[in-house]
């Protein structure tokens, strides 16, 4: 519990100093690069896949390449309210960010994240339609109800986000100005208030907490279903086929779901570990994705194929 410190308003905070990430600092330039990289690289492959879903016919007619594409645009999104602040602390620009900055900072980063969660959730809800009731799936997701489930989960997301930001910014704000973390948000934040911050570290464990388990139980039970369908495959082809068009799912919740429990099941932690667990799914996810969806979906692969060798048929009529 945090002691209530002196709220005199000559010492409201207005803006705040970004620490950024503990490092060597002969390993600057080194580490700019390398995010700069990872940004890039995520940006392009993230724009290929939202690009190939919206030109091949046979993905962006299926709900489940609407999915994969607005879980392109979110990474793209989710990956620019993060990685160019970040790139700024290996510069020697000023750290500071405006108070009003900070709030739009943290706002944006858990609603597009809990935005991502549900959209996870729906992927796993749309695999379990095609593979349990594939007779009926047509009926059952069809692009109508998907569009209405996607506005759901971005609206969703914005409350979610929206409560998180008002419940930490509502707190005053009159010493430190200092967030040792890389991005504004909610634990590095709460530390600098002059209130008690129990019940804010509460509700964030509550309402997180609620957000990613409900998701992830859901997501379970989906893949159980999903499994025990697969099972009843009688050839090894099927069973192959099914599997491979889950797997790609199944790794992309893994590695995003893991390191966020870690971080919010444990908000008063100070763990240095935190930051580098923090990294990977802030900017290291959005760049896998693709590569996870390219790599193991073999329909994205094949679209690829077929708008080159479109584009390199165009090429030779011309």
């Amino acid at each position: 519990m945090r002691k209530t410190k002196n709220t005199s308003l000559d010492n409201v905070v207005t803006d705040f100093i970004i620490l950024g990430l503990p490092h060597p600092q002969n390993l600057r330039i080194l580490l700019f690069l390398v995010f700069f990289i990872i940004y890039i690289l995520t940006q392009l492959g993230n724009l290929l896949i939202l690009l190939t879903v919206w030109a091949d016919p046979k993905l962006h007619a299926r709900p489940m390449y609407i999915l994969l594409g607005v879980l392109s645009f979110l990474d793209m999104w989710l990956s620019s309210v993060i990685v160019p602040r970040l790139i700024l602390d290996f510069t020697p620009a000023n750290k500071a960010i405006p108070f009003g900055g900070c709030v739009a900072q943290l706002y944006f980063f858990h609603f597009l994240g809990s935005t991502q969660c549900f959209l996870y959730t729906l992927m796993a809800y749309d695999r379990f339609l095609a593979i349990c009731r594939p007779l009926r799936y047509p009926m059952l997701m069809n692009g109508k109800l998907c569009a209405i489930l996607v506005a759901g989960a971005w609206v969703a997301g914005s409350i979610h986000g929206s409560i998180q930001a008002t419940l930490t910014f509502r707190l005053p704000y009159c010493g430190p100005n200092q967030v040792d973390y890389f991005i504004c948000d909610i634990p590095a934040v709460l530390r600098l208030a002059c209130a008690d911050t129990t019940v804010n570290e509460l509700v964030t464990f509550v309402d997180i907490g609620v957000v990613a388990a409900s998701c992830f139980m859901l997501i379970l039970l989906s893949y159980a279903n999903i499994v025990h369908a697969i099972l009843k495959i009688r050839t090894a082809d099927g069973r192959r086929r099914a599997f491979s068009t889950c797997g790609s799912h199944l790794t992309v919740v893994t590695v995003y779901y893991v390191p966020c429990i870690f971080i919010y099941l444990r908000a008063g932690s100070k763990s240095p570990l935190d930051g580098v667990v923090a990294v990977f799914y802030t900017v290291v996810t959005p760049l896998l994705n693709p590569l996870i969806y390219t790599l193991r979906n073999q329909e994205v692969k094949s679209a690829l194929k077929r708008i080159t060798a479109g584009q390199g048929a165009a090429s030779e009529n011309k």
